[in-house]
């Protein structure tokens, strides 16, 4: 898939399932759970235990059907490796400018994060495809984005943290271009009893509010 391809599945689907698991092998289990719920696209975080490995077995198994990231990756070396190993975008909590640089340089959607408007620019001036506003929550939420939006209306973000389903809506019509969603979409509790199928009847749930806003646009 190209780097355009990635764009455009993420302004598609407008969800990023963000993966925070005690293991690979939840990791796995999760994003076919996410996939079953009609989300093509998963963020393996390199918090997971053997997330490198991760990534490339779900590259082998469903990278045709999966759009495989790496998130909460703080180096380019580690960026590197996740790429090798069959992410295909990178995402980071704040702006490392040698990470944002290999991705320019592989042709890699990369997607940094930010909080203040400065930090917002600095990012997107380095060659961000889209910037992550984390953690959006704490500072205001939808409200946040709507008046970063009003300043910056030329810059794609995509808010992570304390997006849920009472809030989700909202950061879309605040002109979220996409959704960073983590533990309320894939579930602590939901992984630790291998209750995959609450997870996939989340993914369905998030995927409704995605049709509902852009049908009443």
């Amino acid at each position: 898939m190209t780097k355009e391809q990635v764009r455009q599945r993420i302004l598609e689907v407008k969800i990023v399932p963000v993966v925070r698991a005690s293991s690979a092998q939840e990791a796995m289990g999760a994003a076919e759970a996410v996939r079953a719920g009609g989300i093509p696209i998963v963020e393996i975080t390199m918090t997971v235990p053997g997330a490198i490995e991760a990534i490339a077995a779900l590259d082998r198994s469903v990278g045709a059907q999966v759009l495989i990231g790496a998130g909460t990756v703080l180096d380019a070396e580690t960026a590197e490796r996740c790429l090798d190993a069959g992410a295909q975008f990178l995402v980071s909590p704040g702006f490392d400018a040698a990470t944002v640089a290999l991705a320019g340089r592989r042709n890699v959607l990369v997607m940094p994060g930010a909080l203040t408007p400065t930090e917002v620019i600095t990012a997107w001036r380095a060659g961000a495809d889209f910037v992550k506003i984390f953690p959006c929550g704490n500072v205001g939420g939808p409200a946040y984005i709507k008046a970063l939006k009003a300043a910056l209306p030329q810059i794609p973000m995509v808010p992570t943290g304390g997006v849920n389903l009472e809030t989700a809506a909202a950061f879309l019509r605040a002109g979220a271009a996409a959704l960073g969603i983590g533990g309320e979409l894939v579930s602590r509790a939901a992984l630790e009893k291998g209750d995959f199928a609450a997870i996939t009847g989340a993914a369905r749930q998030y995927v409704a509010v995605v049709a509902a806003v852009a049908g009443a646009a």
